[in-house]
């Protein structure tokens, strides 16, 4: 009887894998189409909203490109999109419903780098910036970005693709680096109280999760860097049981100071 109700356990177990693992691929088709269609005809958040989250689309042939890459109705899906769009769907309704601030659900928009449309937007997420390979365009619009104060995240990149990034932004300025963030910096205390900087990121990454700023001539924060962590990838899945809990919501909170940081800084 014992056994008998091991072996069910352990099949409950199995199912209940292979249910999660169902789950994230319909999501993940369902998202590689809505790249295809916002890459196609770029979409237009809501008239009234106060804040607009805009991923930033760079280009993308970097070292930092994994080997694992599905192929899209529109091409190779490439690291820039990654938890595009129900990250930013998520982040912005909790957003609202935590501070107040007129933002919904499609309060977001995909934005190229080498567009002047860039200029819109003065907060931006960028997502796996170890394949970042900038062009000679980008490099001319993210320079201008950031020194008309635009503030960006660079998210969900690990180990030696620190070291890429820095010298792609040795391209945008180059005498600035990256500085280690401690936790006593204004922007971990915007609007949560983030108590310390340790945490366990979604899944392995080569290090130990470390936040760096990267600072204007006037020692401004103009971006902030989440490295050995992909704290996007925590505002995706808040609402399926992929994550502990504590975890996912030190990484919204962490997003909802970025926010905050972002709009009074």
């Amino acid at each position: 009887m014992v056994k008998k109700v091991c072996i069910i356990a352990a099949a409950a177990v199995v199912l209940g894998s292979l249910g999660l693992l169902l789950a994230q691929e319909d999501r993940e088709e369902w998202e590689f189409e809505q790249i295809c269609k916002d890459l196609a005809t770029p979409r237009k958040p809501p008239d009234d909203t106060e804040v607009v989250f805009a991923r930033i689309h760079f280009t993308s042939y970097g070292p930092g490109r994994g080997p694992r890459r599905r192929r899209t109705p529109c091409g190779i899906w490439e690291g820039w999109s990654h938890d595009y769009p129900v990250a930013e769907q998520n982040l912005t309704q909790i957003l609202h419903e935590a501070t107040r601030i007129n933002t919904r659900k499609d309060s977001y928009v995909m934005v190229r780098l080498d567009s002047d449309d860039i200029f819109k937007y003065p907060w931006g997420l960028m997502s796996e910036v170890g394949e970042m390979s900038l062009t000679e365009k980008e490099v001319e619009n993210l320079r201008e970005y950031l020194n008309r104060g635009g503030f960006i995240v660079a998210d969900d990149f690990d180990g030696p693709n620190l070291e890429w990034f820095q010298d792609q932004m040795r391209k945008v300025f180059p005498d600035r680096t990256f500085v280690r963030l401690t936790v006593d910096h204004p922007l971990f205390h915007t609007f949560y109280d983030i108590k310390t900087l340790e945490m366990d990121p979604p899944y392995p990454q080569r290090g130990t999760p470390a936040f760096y700023g990267y600072y204007d001539d006037h020692g401004r924060l103009s971006m902030v860097l989440d490295h050995n962590n992909d704290i996007g990838d925590f505002w995706e899945w808040i609402d399926e049981p992929r994550y502990d809990l504590s975890a996912s919501i030190a990484g919204l909170r962490l997003g909802i100071d970025y926010f905050m940081y972002a709009l009074t800084h």
